[in-house]
């Protein structure tokens, strides 16, 4: 039997094999083309993994390297506490210096036999000049003025006396002077007197620079172990008034002593 075939059936089986063929291209290509985005995909993990391998090994070693900064610190900070703490020891160990603290009798019975000792003892040299300089000025006013009073009281003893001869108080005149003789003898009366009382202060004022350095030997012996605090303070601030007699309160200022 002999199948005839038309032009018809013809194109139709060309056309489906055509299209068979094109349907096995295009499934060919996109498995190739899944194959080839498989392959791109494990490259692309394979570089992330070692680039994370990288970043990982990276941040270990800088982990690494601030451990060990920070080993070294702790390590410096240990030896100089230790050192610290050493000369603190050595520090300790030593024997504590005693503060001098003078005792105020001695002191005074220094002051009493000789002027000076007791500052000499409370070691305060810079008051030693003070103290001579009072007793040498003294001393010279006490010669002085004694002198002038022995030389005013023989000048008044011999414009008292009859004896012609005895005439000191010559000396003691200005030159041209014409004065009386009742007025040179209140002259020299006046003038004995005043040098008398110039010595006797002079006396006194050596037996008072005596005295005072007697009582400063004991003073700043007493006070030499006295505590005084550099927080002293007074402080003026308002505050309310309670008056018992008025009814209400009043506004005042205290005045409050820090010590």
């Amino acid at each position: 039997m002999i199948v005839k075939i038309s032009k018809y059936h013809l194109s139709i089986i060309l056309l489906f094999c055509i299209l068979q063929l094109t349907i096995g291209i295009d499934a060919h290509a996109q498995e190739a083309a899944a194959k080839r985005k498989r392959i791109s995909n494990r490259k692309v993990e394979q570089n992330d993994s070692l680039a994370s391998d990288s970043l990982t090994h990276l941040r270990a070693d800088s982990l690494l390297k601030v451990n060990q900064k920070n080993l070294k610190q702790l390590t410096s900070k240990t030896e100089t506490q230790k050192q610290i703490n050493a000369v603190q020891d050595s520090i300790q160990k030593r024997s504590p210096v005693k503060q001098w603290i003078p005792d105020s009798g001695k002191a005074t019975w220094l002051a009493l036999v000789f002027p000076g000792g007791g500052q000499i003892y409370n070691r305060k040299y810079w008051k030693l000049p003070i103290i001579y300089g009072g007793f040498a000025g003294c001393a010279y006013a006490l010669t002085w003025n004694n002198k002038m009073y022995k030389d005013y009281s023989q000048a008044y003893m011999d414009i008292m006396d009859d004896d012609p001869t005895s005439n000191s108080f010559l000396e003691l005149l200005p030159p041209n002077s014409n004065y009386t003789e009742s007025q040179l003898q209140t002259i020299l009366k006046k003038r004995k007197d005043t040098y008398r009382r110039y010595r006797d202060m002079s006396i006194f004022a050596f037996v008072g620079v005596y005295i005072i350095s007697v009582i400063d030997a004991y003073v700043d012996a007493e006070l030499s172990n006295f505590d005084i605090t550099p927080d002293l303070s007074m402080h003026l601030e308002p505050t309310i008034i309670n008056d018992r007699h008025k009814t209400g309160n009043s506004v005042g200022i205290q005045c409050s002593l820090r010590f």
